[in-house]
């Protein structure tokens, strides 16, 4: 328990319940505000928020499942506990489902809802900004998804199984792979990350396997791949789904014989390595349009782990921007910057994150160095929102989506006519039909047509 008593709003129409409630709050620790109904416990929420909500099931008007429905539209993160006289296994489902902390049968133990309540609180983070894991202190979540996701990575990093972590882009995948490491008896040993998105394909290969000097022009000297220095740890391959399909057959086979051929070697090194692999594509998609093999996949997708994005852990939201607050606000603000305004607080809650963590991160940055006040206000908060990208796409993904969309227009200039669309881009017509190809391009659906005339 903190030093501060944390607050917790406790709603029940009935009068005596609400008196015994508070008095074993208080006496535990608690500082309990009693309110008799869900329109009061509203009205308070609009004026200062508690760490939890303890609510009665069956209340006139607004009953807790209608008052737990408004609290979450406001403040997803803030815990809410639900007690029912009249409770069902079905309805205790429905309730957690929906979002609900956690739900108790009358009656109950006293300890059962102190316990239940100690771990709403530390749930909310809301005392220190932020909850880090246990064996994770890296990792600051409040969200049982991603607490249940972590349980999975304890696991599976006792073994040496292959991992592969499938997510939107932003959501954390590398800090994801080194819990993965850091679970494993190679926790000791190197970690070693490497973007197959963001490193031209001649170069991917020496610096994965390394190459011997003269192998190519500009190879003045031997130089060791990341599978040779990382021996006893792990690699991270991130954004694997962009890897090339020559480079894949050659990772398939280090994989299956655990030794690789530095470019112009003429034998094969021994590796003691585990790789840990992330994408945020679609690989099932990508094995069904021949642009990632199959047999690959599942040699690299032993262990399948999905990380959520940040919309489907809103409970995160508040704990990390307060951590990155922590770790932005001194150098942007130089100390003067206390946190942020409750309202400020609500708006990063609401918004849509379709860039993730990455993009909180982006956006709490921008909000420190541009802050001349004591709080960062929400119009602040509002303006970089306004300015960060609408969707944040890897170099890869920016570069496929304008590849297919200059197509597009040329072949719809040229009325479908290859050569000439070949021609206005300046490639020969073989190469230009091979990028159709890859977008799934015909050229017969740019062909002029009378179907809507």
């Amino acid at each position: 328990m903190s030093m501060q008593a944390p607050n917790v709003l406790v709603v029940d129409d009935d009068e005596a319940l609400l008196r015994l409630l508070s008095i074993r709050l208080q006496s535990a620790g608690y500082k309990p505000a009693g309110v008799a109904s869900g329109a009061e416990a509203l009205a308070r929420l609009a004026v200062a928020r508690p760490q939890a909500v303890i609510t009665d099931l069956r209340m006139q008007g607004m009953d807790g499942m209608d008052l737990f429905k408004r609290i979450h539209e406001v403040d997803p993160s803030l815990p809410v506990i639900i007690l029912t006289a009249h409770g069902s296994i079905p309805d205790a489902v429905t309730a957690t489902q929906s979002g609900v902390f956690g739900y108790l049968t009358k009656p109950f133990e006293a300890k059962e809802l102190l316990a239940l309540l100690e771990r709403a609180i530390n749930a909310r983070g809301a005392s220190t900004g932020k909850l880090a894991c246990a064996r994770f202190p890296e990792i600051v979540t409040a969200s049982p998804l991603m607490t249940a996701l972590l349980d999975e990575v304890a696991l599976v990093g006792a073994s040496e199984a292959n991992v592969l972590i499938q997510g939107e882009s932003g959501t954390g995948k590398e800090v994801l792979a080194r819990a993965v490491h850091q679970a494993s008896a190679r926790k000791h040993g190197p970690f070693v990350a490497i973007n197959c998105a963001a490193i031209p394909e001649a170069l991917l290969e020496s610096e994965l396997f390394g190459h011997t000097k003269g192998a190519f022009t500009g190879a003045t000297a031997s130089h060791k791949g990341l599978f040779q220095t990382t021996q006893g740890g792990t690699v991270f391959l991130d954004e694997i789904g962009d890897m090339p399909l020559s480079l894949q057959a050659k990772l398939l086979r280090v994989l299956q014989e655990r030794e690789i051929r530095p470019v112009g070697a003429s034998h094969s090194l021994p590796i003691d390595v585990r790789i840990v692999s992330a994408t945020h594509r679609d690989l099932e998609t990508a094995i069904a349009e021949s642009q990632f093999r199959e047999d690959l996949y599942y040699r690299l997708n032993v262990v399948g782990l999905h990380i959520p994005s940040l919309r489907e852990r809103r409970e995160d939201i508040v704990p990390l921007a307060h951590h990155f607050f922590g770790k932005l606000g001194a150098r942007h603000g130089g100390g003067r910057i206390a946190g942020f305004t409750p309202d400020a607080l609500d708006i990063l809650v609401r918004a849509d994150w379709p860039g993730n963590v990455r993009q909180l991160m982006n956006v709490i940055e921008q909000c420190c160095a541009l802050c001349v006040t004591t709080r960062i206000p929400a119009a602040l908060v509002k303006r970089a929102l306004r300015n960060a990208p609408l969707e944040i796409f890897s170099y890869a993904e920016a570069k496929e989506r304008f590849e297919r969309e200059y197509l597009v227009n040329l072949m719809k200039l040229t009325g479908g006519q290859v050569s000439e669309a070949a021609r206005l881009a300046q490639r020969n017509r073989t190469e230009f039909y091979r990028l159709l190809q890859k977008h799934a391009l015909s050229p017969a659906l740019f062909k002029p047509s009378d179907d809507f005339e």
